[in-house]
């Protein structure tokens, strides 16, 4: 293994310069830190995280806590952070809540003992039915920096990350009345999370404001029938024959809105099922990425949330936090905008 005073060696300077540069200190040369940092990396330094932690009194850790690892969003958060954290040589330990209250207790009391220098957390479903949220605020009291993203309370003070959830769904039903469409459905599975029901306030306001009026018959609320945590609501048959029902039922309906990332696949499938051309009579519109919209025929238009962002932004957050010499600072919360990505499904 490569040491400090190897790379000091090769490049005639001293130790100290070696670990100031890789440090990126202001007192060397931007010239003297690259030429040192690339040879680094072309030797493949390692730092020893052990001698940093003693010497910086950090772990150079941060602790990661998400309801669903199956989940694709949150996979693809987990990606952002774990880039984010790579480049400022942090670790990640993480652990899956499982939407468990309990398990997100355990959890966050594990990494607030002194195994990480901060928290990035997205809240349990029972956390948030419960609004239960003692726990964390403990963790705050022990000085121990927190930013929560997705699944958030205002009744905690940090940092946050999260995405435009009631804009996103207000100005899709906006194109969609420009584009001509009259009656606009709304499915959710996820009306008892805090994003789902700014999705559906976000419905309902564009209703009253376009249509002057909200029509409950016009939402369909999946919710007490899947958590719609990873693939399970695709393979639920209730879900589908609900959701058949409910386009069956409003036989004039010519746009729907997901406010989930497989409610719409499913719809577009079953719309496609009777028979429907999409997007001619009916446009559905859908949370998710282009991975989830090609389970679809046609493939879905989606509101992409940009989950890597979200992770990404939500790290540099924190480390930014526990690297902060300030104890007088304001909170922040960051909203990463969604953006409408064309399928053929609207």
């Amino acid at each position: 293994m490569i040491t400090l005073k190897q790379l000091a060696n090769k490049l005639n300077v001293s130790v100290s310069t070696v670990s100031k540069a890789l440090n990126n200190s202001d007192e060397i040369s931007e010239e003297t830190i690259n030429k040192i940092q690339n040879l680094a990396k072309e030797l493949n330094y390692k730092r020893n995280k052990i001698a940093l932690s003693l010497k910086n009194n950090k772990t150079f850790t941060l602790g990661v806590i998400i309801p669903d690892i199956l989940n694709r969003f949150y996979a693809k958060v987990l990606h952002g952070i774990q880039k984010a954290a790579e480049e400022t040589g942090y670790d990640i330990i993480i652990y899956s809540s499982k939407e468990s209250l309990v398990k997100e207790i355990d959890y966050l009391n594990i990494l607030a003992s002194g195994t990480v220098d901060g928290v990035l957390l997205a809240l349990s479903e029972e956390t948030i039915n419960k609004n239960d949220f003692a726990h964390i605020k403990n963790i705050t009291l022990k000085d121990i920096p927190i930013v929560m993203f997705d699944r958030i309370t205002d009744k905690i003070s940090c940092d946050k990350v999260i995405i435009d959830d009631f804009d996103a769904i207000y100005n899709e039903v906006k194109s969609l009345v420009k584009l001509g469409r009259s009656k606009i459905g709304f499915i959710s599975s996820i009306s008892n999370l805090n994003v789902g029901k700014l999705r559906s306030n976000g419905f309902r306001k564009a209703s009253v404001d376009f249509f002057g009026k909200f029509d409950s018959n016009l939402v369909l609320n999946l919710t007490n029938q899947t958590n719609n945590s990873s693939m399970k609501p695709f393979y639920n048959a209730d879900i589908h024959k609900n959701i058949e029902q409910f386009i069956l039922n409003n036989n004039d309906l010519d746009a729907i809105i997901a406010a989930d990332n497989l409610s719409g696949v499913i719809s577009i499938n079953i719309a496609s099922k009777l028979n429907i051309k999409i997007p001619k009579d009916l446009s559905i519109v859908g949370f998710g990425d282009k991975l989830i919209s090609m389970l679809s025929y046609p493939k879905l238009t989606i509101i992409n949330q940009h989950a890597v962002q979200i992770g990404q932004r939500a790290a540099e957050l924190l480390i930014s936090r526990i690297n902060s010499k300030s104890t007088d600072y304001t909170f922040v919360t960051e909203i990463i905008p969604t953006t409408t990505e064309s399928g053929s499904s609207k």
